[in-house]
């Protein structure tokens, strides 16, 4: 009797075990399965997230510009050769957004359906070696999309770039210079810096402005985004652009290839006036420098210091080329390349100090005093 209560009370006690740890194996498969679904879930929400910060990205890029915004986009093109990149961009976003769209949905179901499972631990998936229908889908897919988008792109490049010069077309040469614009009109006989002036080309009557790029020291882009892609200026090498405003406006834009310390405020403004309002300031940019007798003494002091040596000025002891040519310095509405506004007390500054407008430019401090400084910066404020 007392022999088989005690095999009893063992066989309670095994059991008891048995139970005990089915129970905690079956916790532990529950807790992994749990863990796993988290790991599952937290992969295809950071995937939705993605995906959902794409598409509001694509959102916001898209999105119409305001009227008053300073800062220029390439959604909001002005002329035919930002127009057309825009088109080939929306297309290319197209294409690849699609594929995005393909490869995560594709990625979420393969995470979702083949996650590993406790009982497949001991056992090896399903190996699939020799599918021709994959290996055709792989390569002829990727193949032909490339394709598409090499078409695309090259029939806007040769849209762009061999586009026919027509008679009515102004022609303008841009020199970058560290670190400013040199606009010529050879057919004008008219030199300026950093403001582009150019006519607005109705489509009925077209005027578009073809630019001969060339560069005076290193590399530089000349970039106006409204109005065409970026194209290099390379020392010792001519390329060329056109653009083609549909719109009357100031356009801004900027270097956009790595040029030296004060590239980023290497900047440029492009004014596009009506036929009649170019006319009229082609007109007064062929007239040489007002002479007022009244500024006799701030112009000594222009052609007696180191300003002769840099800049020109029509009328004057001055043919520099290596700064901006002064002429006609107060009809632009900013001075050290769109870096500040043509105001009495900016050039001021920027003869004495540059440093404090432009950090690291090539303009060098004068160092006057207030009596020549005062009488210079006078005679340069009657160069309208």
């Amino acid at each position: 009797m007392g022999g088989k209560l005690k095999e009893q009370t063992l066989a309670g006690r095994g059991f008891l075990k048995l139970r005990t740890r089915g129970e905690k194996e079956a916790q532990s498969a529950m807790a992994k399965h749990k863990a796993e679904w988290r790991v599952v879930v937290g992969r295809a929400t950071g995937i939705l997230v993605l995906l959902t910060g794409m598409l509001l990205a694509a959102g916001l890029c898209t999105a119409a510009a305001k009227p008053d915004n300073p800062i220029p986009s390439i959604f909001e093109p002005h002329s035919t050769p930002a127009d057309s990149i825009l088109h080939l961009s929306r297309f290319v976003l197209a294409i690849t957004a699609l594929i995005f769209v393909v490869v995560a949905t594709l990625l979420t179901y393969a995470v979702a359906k083949f996650r590993s499972k406790a009982a497949d631990a001991q056992r090896e998936p399903a190996q699939v070696y020799g599918s021709t229908q994959i290996e055709l889908a792989w390569t002829v897919i990727p193949i032909l999309i490339v394709v598409v988008l090499f078409l695309a792109t090259a029939r806007v490049i040769h849209a762009i770039q061999d586009a026919p010069k027509p008679a009515t077309a102004v022609e303008v040469t841009a020199i970058g210079h560290q670190f400013w614009w040199e606009f010529r009109y050879p057919a004008l006989g008219i030199v300026t810096a950093n403001e582009l002036h150019i006519p607005v080309s109705d489509p009925a009557h077209p005027m578009p402005t073809f630019l001969k790029l060339l560069s005076a020291d290193t590399d530089h882009s000349f970039w106006v985004p409204q109005l065409a892609g970026k194209t290099d200026l390379i020392p010792n090498k001519v390329n060329e652009m056109w653009i083609d405003p549909h719109r009357t406006g100031v356009f801004l834009g900027q270097c956009a290839q790595y040029c030296g310390t004060q590239h980023a405020k290497m900047l440029l403004r492009v004014s596009v006036d009506s036929p009649e309002a170019f006319q009229a300031w082609a007109q007064a940019q062929k007239q040489p420098a007002k002479q007022d007798d009244r500024e006799i003494a701030g112009k000594s002091v222009f052609e007696r210091t180191a300003c002769v040596n840099c800049h020109a000025v029509g009328g004057a002891n001055a043919t520099g080329h290596f700064g901006p040519d002064l002429t006609h310095l107060m009809s632009r509405h900013t001075i050290a390349a769109g870096a500040a506004e043509n105001t009495k007390e900016n050039l001021r500054l920027w003869i004495q100090n540059p440093e404090a407008i432009k950090p690291g430019s090539l303009m060098p401090a004068m160092k006057l005093s207030d009596v020549d400084l005062d009488a210079l910066a006078r005679y340069l404020e009657t160069l309208q």
